[in-house]
């Protein structure tokens, strides 16, 4: 792997002169060390054909210290009037047909501000070390949803996730990522990551799971209640925290 900085923002008011870390993947087998460093994978540049990431506060469950608590429990009972069924597929083994790819889209297009373009969609579906898809369905056999999964046989990146918003209410994008976390447990891994936690709609992640540390840009660290305090102020964020400090 290589480790670089790009340079980025500049505020002379407060002298703060950032870099941006970035890391480029060249082997197979750095994939646990790149995401235990603080590294997400960067899908916003299609034209890169190495697998890219940049380093952020990311967010993980440490298996060891995970167990289901009473709000996973009360959205796996309201999930359960659906009776799910949980496919584990290997992407080499996976249809990728224009059904699935519109299901994707159609909630990228009503969940966010705007569409996710076909191209990025399919850079991401090629990303060299999405390894697993996780289909859920009802007992109708109707798809409730996907989610995109880099696997190996310690960690999993519960990366993107698609699902359809009519059963919102029921919890149903909270339940997935639950019972994705279950699963990883059951399996024997050692942590499951959760993207990023920035701002305070990534909050409903810290509420709900047990083992929980995000990268501080230094290390892990398993304070909620510290990380709880960032989020509430990273939209009005002024200056790095050592100056804060001062």
């Amino acid at each position: 792997m290589k480790i670089f900085r790009s340079e980025s923002l500049v505020d002379y008011r407060t002298y703060t002169f950032n870099y941006a870390i970035y890391c480029r993947q060249d082997e197979a087998d750095e994939t646990d060390a790149i995401y235990r460093l603080g590294f997400l994978p960067y899908s916003n540049a299609l034209q890169l054909t190495q697998p890219h990431y940049y380093l952020a506060r990311s967010l993980r469950v440490v298996l060891e210290q995970f167990s289901p608590t009473s709000e996973n429990r009360r959205i796996d009972k309201k999930m359960s009037e659906l009776l799910p069924e949980i496919i584990l597929w290997q992407k080499k083994d996976f249809d990728n047909n224009e059904s699935f790819q519109k299901f994707c889209l159609d909630y990228t297009a009503k969940r966010f501000d705007g569409a996710m373009p076909a191209e990025r969609f399919d850079y991401i579906y090629n990303w060299p070390y999405l390894s697993h898809i996780f289909e859920f369905k009802d007992v109708g056999n109707n798809v409730l949803g996907y989610v995109f999964a880099v696997m190996t046989g310690e960690i999993l990146h519960y990366w993107f996730s698609f699902y359809d918003l009519q059963y919102s209410r029921l919890g149903l994008g909270k339940w997935m990522m639950f019972k994705t976390i279950e699963w990883a447990k059951s399996q024997g891994l050692k942590e499951v990551y959760l993207g990023t936690c920035y701002g305070t709609k990534a909050m409903y992640k810290m509420r709900d799971f047990k083992g929980l540390e995000y990268f501080d840009g230094n290390a892990w660290n398993s304070d909620m209640k510290l990380l709880k305090q960032k989020c509430k102020t990273d939209d009005n964020f002024v200056a790095d925290d050592f100056k804060r400090s001062l």
